[in-house]
């Protein structure tokens, strides 16, 4: 059981909390019958809420379409019950005809939700390590999703087709997604640091039509060309029909593509995008598994259920506003970009990044915070462990006094990260640690802007979502580590998996431990406060000698040596044919110019024995020149836990650095 703080890092304040958007939620929920009490000063019963949402699903999912104002041929209130949801009681890979499905009997557009806004109040601010780009307002970036759609049904695209984009994090890559999904086609991307086995993999499985690429991209102050990989992309690809070019290094396009701006101009003088409303779980995007362990899963999200959830976390647990600038660290090939973008629904400023996160200094991008005077900052666990590292202190040299939340996912984020945000960033800021996942496009635990922060836990389970923890046995646990699960169908669902028409992959993603219960695959704990620490992923645990142990456990102390930029643990059993009981292994990577010696390798057992437990101290400690991540930039450790035991990675294409595997065959300290 983790150790629970003594008292929480930020408490919001009563005006706060007065104002947030939860609490008129909650008023509503009472109208509608909830069994919701109001606390004092005007604060609201959170775990009641949770309650009723998840006993409740219908009128909670209907109370969050009415709150949030999503527009649709016909609101819940008009639908009849078996056109409000079908089939809610059954958790498994959605059928049209069993359910679980919602709200079959409305139609929307999720563009024209997107899109609902048309004044001249900025929608998108484009910055890179050269600083401030293009900004559009929502009246400009309407009329440009007009043309775009024109150009796409120019080129015979409807409803159903895919376009797949190969893009950085720009403006156009934004008003590409809105113009396919606004004539109802579906839209995948990935960023431009996939190698090109990367992208065929992924893009191959859907067969889109058109692919929108750049002709190059930024990062670290190198300009990288794309356009060789988009030429070997595209021959892949015997489905592509078009290829558009946008030239964000201003080259030009090639004889045999189409420039974006002749897309445009295919569109005509179309002023005003033309939605095409469809049923509620039409697919809107696919993304894609890491792939790292075979061929990427291609998830279908549905465009009701990927709308309906992200106004509920943006408006509900970030506290969203049209007067908001927010602002998330993300590539095109992470699902925090699609999270993103959904704040345009809003009415919001979102503010886009492309380039590193720490050149040419380490704090760039808080100088973009402060000139945007951001409001919502939302980056990575990682990220704000190479800020402490490196001594940034953002709260001493920016003005960052509009900033109210900062938001961090993508691997759990440890205690002393809390502490450092509180102290070097802003003292009075919601941190909310949050978690779901590409299977999602969204989260199962996230933040709370009425309650406390505690050090090191997520705060809540989010609202419509029933979520718990269960042991092995299958039962549900208060202050264990176990299973992550959810219970309940909830709205975003993958609507299928691609190419999969009787479910068996998606029911066996899901579904094969528990049938009816969504395993999601994290190691986690439920905590006496009501919120959760992600230890680490559940196929990664290490079993030292019977005891299960969340990687992220050991992350948590390794971080804090000054020596240590980062690290990666994994079970190593000497019979490879029995990984049952493993000795655990750590690879570290050291500060420049620093070795790892015998004293070092103790201060690393010591620190981990004294604040973990003595399961915990590994074996062995190898020293690494690097460590193989993801594209979208989390570490691998199944794949150094496939090579130090001799098998082979499946698709090493997925890695950003597939070289660094290399570094660990044939370590001598593992044939001892």
């Amino acid at each position: 059981m983790t150790t629970i703080a003594d008292a929480p890092l930020w408490t919001p304040g009563a005006a706060r909390v007065a104002r947030a958007q939860l609490g008129a939620f909650a008023r509503r929920a009472r109208e509608l019958g909830a069994s919701v009490p109001a606390r004092q000063a005007g604060t609201e019963d959170y775990a009641a809420l949770h309650r009723w949402s998840v006993a409740h699903p219908v009128d909670f999912w209907s109370a969050v379409w009415e709150f949030c104002g999503v527009i649709a041929d016909r609101a819940p209130r008009d639908l009849s019950p078996a056109e409000r949801a079908i089939g809610l009681d059954r958790m498994a890979p959605p059928d049209a005809e069993r359910g679980p499905r919602w709200f079959p009997g409305a139609r929307l557009n999720f563009a024209e939700n997107l899109l609902r806004h048309g004044d001249a109040r900025e929608a998108l601010v484009f910055w890179n390590e050269q600083g401030r780009g293009r900004a559009l307002t929502y009246a400009e970036l309407r009329a440009e999703v007009a043309r775009a759609a024109a150009g796409l049904r120019a080129l015979g695209i409807g409803a159903g087709d895919r376009v797949a984009g190969y893009l950085p994090n720009l403006p156009e890559t934004v008003v590409a997604m809105l113009a396919a999904t606004s004539i109802g086609a579906i839209w995948s991307s990935c960023s431009p640091d996939f190698g090109a086995s990367a992208v065929i993999d992924r893009f191959g499985q859907i067969e889109p039509r058109v692919l929108v690429c750049a002709d190059g991209y930024q990062y670290a102050g190198k300009r990288i060309d794309c356009l060789p990989r988009v030429r070997e992309i595209a021959a892949a690809l015997p489905s592509v029909e078009r290829v558009v070019v946008v030239p964000y290094l201003g080259g030009g396009a090639p004889a045999d593509t189409l420039a974006w701006r002749d897309l445009l101009a295919l569109g005509g003088a179309a002023a005003e995008p033309r939605y095409e409303r469809l049923p509620f779980d039409h697919p809107v995007y696919i993304l894609y598994s890491s792939g790292t362990t075979g061929l990427p899963k291609c998830m279908v999200h549905g465009a009701g259920g990927t709308l309906l959830q992200h106004l509920k976390e943006h408006i509900l647990h970030v506290d969203l506003r049209r007067e908001d600038r927010i602002f998330y660290f993300t590539t095109c090939g992470w699902m925090m970009w699609n999270w993103l973008v959904s704040a345009l629904a809003v009415g919001a400023t979102v503010v886009l990044y492309d380039g590193a996160p720490v050149w040419p200094r380490v704090d760039v991008l808080w100088t973009m915070a402060e000139r945007e005077r951001l409001t919502v900052f939302g980056t990575s666990a990682k990220y704000l462990a190479l800020l402490e590292k490196a001594g940034a202190a953002p709260a001493r040299t920016y003005d960052l006094a509009a900033l109210r939340a900062i938001l961090s996912t993508g691997s759990p984020l440890a205690p002393q990260s809390f502490d450092y945000v509180y102290r070097d960033i802003k003292s009075d800021v919601h941190l909310a640690s949050i978690s779901g996942g590409t299977d999602i496009v969204s989260c199962f635990v996230l933040g709370n802007p009425t309650a406390p922060v505690w050090r090191g836990e997520i705060q809540c389970a989010g609202l419509g979502m029933a979520v718990e923890v269960r042991n092995a046995d299958g039962a549900r646990v208060v202050g264990e580590a176990g299973e992550l699960v959810c219970t309940r169908p909830f709205p975003s669902m993958p609507v299928a998996f691609w190419n999969d028409p009787g479910g068996e992959r998606y029911r066996d993603a899901y579904f094969a431990r528990w049938p009816g219960v969504w395993r999601h695959g994290d190691w986690a704990e439920e905590t006496a406060h009501g919120g959760f620490i992600i230890h680490g992923r559940s196929d990664a645990t290490l079993n030292p000698g019977g005891v299960r142990i969340g990687t992220a456990e050991i992350y948590r102390q390794v971080e804090q040596i000054d020596e240590v930029l980062e690290s990666v643990v994994v079970g190593h059993a000497l019979d490879p044919e029995d990984e049952g009981d493993v000795r655990i292994v750590l690879f570290v990577r050291l500060r420049e110019g620093t070795v790892l010696d015998d004293a070092l390798r103790t201060r690393i057992r010591r620190r981990i024995r004294e604040n973990a437990s003595p399961h915990h101290v590994p074996k062995v400690i190898v020293q690494v020149s690097d460590i193989p991540r993801t594209i979208s930039g989390k570490i691998s450790e199944l794949a150094v836990r496939a090579v130090i035991h001799g098998r082979p990675v499946e698709n090493a294409d997925a890695l950003a650095n597939p070289s660094s595997l290399d570094l660990f065959r044939d370590i001598p300290e593992l044939s001892r």
